[in-house]
């Protein structure tokens, strides 16, 4: 799997220049702009390590590489669900560069057009979504949690299995302006223990598609050669271990699973 740099293109060498930070993520997210010549600016998003914040159950130090270890798992499926991300110097030291995302404004689009998940009536679930549950929002009305019926995030839902992924949350769902949908913010994933916490749960119970199955099968006989290799770059022998477990159980139970944590959402869910 190769990590040489597109010719042309600042994403592996360019200087970082900061223009805004994402005040809503736990860790420091900054916005910042590359000069890719010729006038062209190229918007990426940087974590760098030393705003990282500890967790209990993670290793200091350790988000940025699992977010690109999440992209080599998806890149090595062939999937394009996350965005190209890299480790790399910025101006706060290394940290996780990840290509900047153009989206769909829902509101733009159709008035009452929903985000990929959201939040609707209770029971009112419109045609093409899933309800995940019911609750009661911050005004004490009765909500449900939807999202899309669609199988660019059902694909999500299968990768985040796979990478065992600790933090879906609802505002990390994105579609974009290409057509496809993305995932961020993978540095919660990856762990040797179950860990998963989603909010894209609407399918669970139902088999996996055979087309993600084939995916998964090559992944898994490509799994020990290069792909091993740069994933050490990241994480443990015991983490790849742990996918390559993971991988060949959905083989073995090609269904998706129904929640088996007293945590399976995470919060807050969006």
């Amino acid at each position: 799997m190769s990590t040489a740099a597109p010719a042309g293109d600042g994403l592996y060498e360019g200087d970082l220049s900061i223009i805004g930070r994402v005040t809503t993520a736990s860790n420091l997210t900054l916005v910042c702009e590359i000069d890719s010549g010729g006038g062209d600016r190229l918007r990426v998003v940087y974590k760098p390590v030393r705003g990282e914040r500890p967790l209990w159950d993670f290793p200091d130090g350790t988000l940025a590489g699992r977010e690109v270890a999440s992209y080599l798992v998806c890149a090595g499926l062939g999937w394009q669900v996350i965005p190209e991300t890299i480790l790399r110097e910025g101006p706060l030291g290394p940290g996780m560069v990840q290509r900047w995302i153009d989206t769909v404004d829902p509101a733009e689009a159709a008035p009452t057009r929903l985000d990929l998940v959201d939040l609707v009536p209770a029971g009112a679930v419109p045609d093409g979504f899933r309800e995940v549950l019911r609750a009661v929002d911050g005004s004490g009305e009765r909500v449900s949690l939807v999202h899309a019926d669609d199988p660019r995030l059902r694909r999500m839902a299968v990768l985040d299995l796979l990478i065992n992924n600790a933090d879906r949350k609802g505002g990390h769902a994105l579609e974009g302006l290409d057509g496809q949908v993305y995932g961020v913010d993978h540095g919660i994933c990856l762990h040797t223990e179950p860990k998963l916490r989603t909010v894209l749960w609407g399918w669970a119970g139902e088999p996996v598609g055979q087309d993600l199955c084939d995916d998964i099968a090559k992944f898994l006989t490509r799994l020990p050669g290069t792909v091993a290799d740069d994933l050490a770059e990241h994480l443990t022998d015991a983490e790849i271990d742990a996918l390559a477990g993971r991988a060949q159980a959905l083989l073995d139970d090609p269904v998706l699973p129904r929640p088996f944590t007293a945590r399976p959402i995470p919060w807050p869910a969006f």
